[in-house]
């Protein structure tokens, strides 16, 4: 009967969905390249021309995204952050590109970008001033969002600095409205939860799922394992919250991809790709893609977990084991999502710093994944394909700060004895009821 039983609440957790951001994008995880993380608010030209926020970075990006195969493994947004603008606005109040780094405009920037088939990617802040300190849209939503409209832009994330967080429950829902009354299919990406959580603010995630396309949940990522690990550890913690809140059209964002900078090792960034595809999240790098180590750049254009992430039944998954204290299974966790082929994610984390790969073995039971047999791939193709029946642990060897992630992939269903067909049943009508639905 166990086993019924973690069948139909596999497979109830798969049908659980909320209402989109009615503006038919971003049905999966918006993927792209953003300046922040990578670039910051470098702004002098002069002493470092390769890393300033400037029209030869974004140029430079985005034929590098066209030329080394990310927007044909669907990383389509090139975005700029914060730190683009003059100090001032014009004297017709509007915003103003720097003149120095952006000597052109923004309108032939996107024209560039949207020439490469890539699409445009900008950002504000909803209060009076950026984080960095540039003009804000406070007071000016109306003209700013005609002036963004005009400049073409596909994409916009909207920071929350100097403002109340109070506010925030009725200004961000409204200037999404704003952006969608312009009749130009612009991805709405708010940092409204992000300064709310930190101050015990709680967040209500179903008007946030309701105007936004997606919506950092946390901290800002620093490029560090501490940093990656503590967002992953927050979002484990508290996934019961908002987990259920994601799907097409709507998604929580951890923040961007590290992979490929000076904080992560190999075996960390591979774990950050592999959460990150289970979060469903978005994947934004955030990179100089003209010095990228071949490595990084492998694990970022892994077809296999990019399938997961992009994956169209749009449920979020979620950690279902974690081991803390002594013990061979100490300092690991599971972290699992459902596909639309009734295939199942499985990646297996470890923060062990012990220095020596780990064994440890499992249950179908600690993977939270259907009584059936499998045939198991592994993501990163270190292991040959498998077959795995579930009345065996399954047995995995892991490296230190590093991931095992696999794709369980059902061979056939185990026939249900006459005791737990009723649960059976019950969990056929939900499968064929939803299904017609999707």
């Amino acid at each position: 009967m166990i086993r019924n039983v973690v069948l139909l609440i596999f497979l109830c957790s798969i049908f659980k969905s909320g209402h989109p951001l009615d503006n038919g994008l971003a049905l999966t995880p918006p993927m792209g390249w953003l300046t922040w993380e990578r670039f910051r608010c470098t702004t002098d030209c002069k002493k470092f021309p390769n890393d300033c926020i400037s029209e030869n970075l974004i140029k430079r990006t985005a034929d590098l995204m066209v030329s080394e195969g990310y927007l044909d493994a669907g990383y389509e947004y090139l975005g700029i952050d914060d730190c683009w603008l003059e100090k001032k606005r014009g004297s017709d109040n509007r915003l103003v590109p720097d003149k120095e780094r952006f000597p052109n405009g923004m309108k032939a920037i996107a024209d560039y970008i949207h020439g490469k088939g890539l699409k445009f990617g900008m950002y504000q802040d909803y209060g009076n001033l950026t984080c960095a300190g540039y003009p804000g849209v406070l007071g000016n939503e109306e003209l700013d969002i005609q002036t963004l409209v005009e400049w073409e832009i596909d994409y916009l994330k909207l920071d929350g600095c100097y403002i109340d967080p109070l506010a925030m429950d009725e200004g961000y829902p409204n200037f999404g409205k704003m952006l969608n009354a312009t009749g130009r299919p612009i991805l709405y990406s708010c940092s409204w939860p992000a300064y709310q959580e930190p101050n015990k603010i709680l967040p209500n995630y179903n008007s946030i799922a309701e105007h936004c396309n997606l919506w950092r949940n946390w901290d800002d990522i620093e490029d560090s394992w501490a940093s990656l690990k503590g967002i992953i550890d927050w979002f484990g913690d508290n996934q019961e919250r908002f987990a259920d809140h994601a799907g097409p059209g709507h998604w929580n964002d951890p923040d961007m991809l590290l992979i490929g900078n000076f904080g992560l090792s190999y075996e960390q960034a591979r774990v950050q790709m592999a959460v990150w595809a289970i979060l469903a999240a978005p994947l934004l790098i955030s990179a100089d893609l003209n010095t990228i180590r071949p490595e990084f750049k492998e694990i970022l254009l892994n077809k296999e977990i990019i399938a997961v992430n992009q994956d169209k039944l749009g449920k979020q998954g979620t950690r279902v084991w974690k081991k803390s204290g002594r013990g061979v299974r100490s300092g690991l966790e599971i972290w699992q999502r459902p596909l639309r082929d009734g295939s199942v994610a499985v990646a297996f984390v470890s923060s062990r710093v012990d220095g020596v790969p780990y064994a440890a073995n499992f249950t179908y039971y600690d993977m939270q994944i259907p009584e059936l047999e499998y045939e198991v791939q592994d993501l990163y193709k270190e292991d040959s394909v498998k077959s795995w029946n579930y009345d065996q642990d399954f047995e995995i060897r892991i490296n230190p700060t590093g991931v095992k992630f696999y794709k369980f992939i059902p061979v056939h269903k185990s026939q249900p004895s006459k005791e737990d067909a009723p649960a059976d049943l019950t969990v056929q009508m939900i499968v064929n009821n939803e299904v017609k639905n999707l």
